[in-house]
């Protein structure tokens, strides 16, 4: 019987790792995630380059790159400008760990980091998750379900339930003629 456990060999963990993923991976992204993420044989490709690079530059080096086989794995990348409390982030890293170990089983093999944008903090559980599986489903990793609608043909992502309304920046109203003052003032 499978079991639905995250071990820490599921994480994506170390920083080579987030790096190399964001390097050679790769992407697809909403306005309020962003997902990352290279198949087992590219990046097993990526550590064998990077330990070639590592002997040439230090042959002597104990160190090497590896990735540890066990299907697919998930990193998290969630700032503090998606949201200044601690709490918010946590609630998020909590949905994506969740939506991940539940579908794992049925992931591809690879490597997955999410990034999380500004206008996730707004989302509710359900809309994470949906967004989570949206952008699984658009990298190739996880097979539309039969009633989603991505199942059909020519369907584009659906849209969260809430829509998230992400602020227009506008240009300087101000004339080009006015210059910023020093903090300091004049005096």
């Amino acid at each position: 019987m499978p079991t639905n456990r995250f071990p820490r060999t599921a994480r994506v963990r170390a920083r080579s790792d987030f790096d190399r993923i964001f390097k050679h991976g790769r992407r697809v992204a909403l306005p309020v995630l962003a997902l990352h993420w290279q198949t087992a044989e590219a990046a097993a490709r990526s550590c064998a380059r990077a330990n070639e690079e590592l002997v040439r530059a230090r042959p002597k080096s104990r160190l090497r790159f590896e990735r540890p086989d066990g299907g697919p794995r998930l990193g998290l990348a969630v700032s503090r400008k998606v949201d200044p409390r601690a709490v918010g982030r946590n609630r998020i890293k909590r949905v994506m760990r969740e939506t991940f170990r539940t579908h794992r089983a049925q992931l591809a093999d690879g490597d997955y980091v999410v990034v999380a944008r500004i206008g996730a903090a707004k989302l509710d559980q359900a809309q994470l998750r949906a967004a989570l599986l949206g952008l699984l489903q658009r990298a190739g990793a996880l097979a539309p379900e039969a009633d989603s609608p991505l199942a059909q043909k020519g369907s584009s992502l659906p849209a969260p339930a809430t829509a998230v309304t992400m602020p227009r920046l506008r240009p300087c109203d101000a004339p080009a003629s006015i210059t910023p003052t020093s903090p300091e003032g004049d005096g």
